[in-house]
Order: C-alpha cells, then sequence, then structure tokens
C-alpha cells in the first residue's frame, strides 16, 4: 500500500497559550507509532503536558529539539502513514456516518 506523508502542528493547548517547549521526545524517526500513543511531552507556562499521537504511522522527522520552543500552529512531527490512513483525525467514513434526521419543536400547550 502507497504511503503520504502527514505534519501534526503543535495543537492550541488552551489558556490563551501561544507556545510550549518541548521537554522529551517520547518517539524517534523510524520508529512505528499508533494513534493515541505517547508522542511528545511539552511544557507551557502554566503545565506540562503528554501529547498523544494523531496518526498511526512511522516517523519521518521531528520538527523541534529538545528544550526548543514552539508555536501554537506550527510543524512539530511529521509522519508516513499509509494512504487511506492520512484523511483528517476525528472524521467518519461517509458510510459510517450517523443519518441526520428533522425534529420539529413545538411550543408547549397551555394547561
Amino acid at each position: 500500500m502507497a504511503t503520504n506523508e502527514t505534519t501534526f502542528h503543535l495543537p492550541d493547548l488552551g489558556e490563551g497559550l501561544v507556545e510550549a517547549t518541548v521537554l522529551e521526545w517520547l518517539v524517534r524517526p523510524g520508529e512505528r507509532v499508533e494513534r493515541n500513543g505517547p508522542l511528545v511531552e511539552v511544557e507551557t507556562t502554566k503545565s506540562a503536558a503528554e501529547i498523544p499521537s494523531p496518526h498511526a504511522g512511522v516517523v519521518a522527522r521531528l520538527h523541534a529539539e529538545e528544550g526548543e520552543a514552539v508555536a501554537v500552529g506550527a510543524p512539530l512531527v511529521t509522519f508516513e502513514v499509509e494512504e487511506e490512513a492520512a484523511g483528517i483525525v476525528g472524521t467518519v467514513p461517509a458510510e459510517e456516518a450517523p443519518k441526520r434526521r428533522r425534529v420539529r419543536l413545538t411550543p408547549p400547550e397551555d394547561e
């Protein structure tokens, strides 16, 4: 099966934070990772957090060194993923998507 490269960017960590410092990489280039597996430990001005991998695949490149500050939205790691797994994280395939139904709301009747 063909592979694609996909880059994961530092997500918004909330609370108005604009950057995080890489404390420790929990993976190395060439290693296989599973989706939601440990990826990197980062530290913000408020706390330290472990960021899980959004993809299953092979780590192609790390875009920051340990101790380096990374801006929210900046590239963090590039993965080699199988072509069918290269889609957006969190999407549901069309055949599995729940059917939408319309619900008509009516005001309660006075008693």
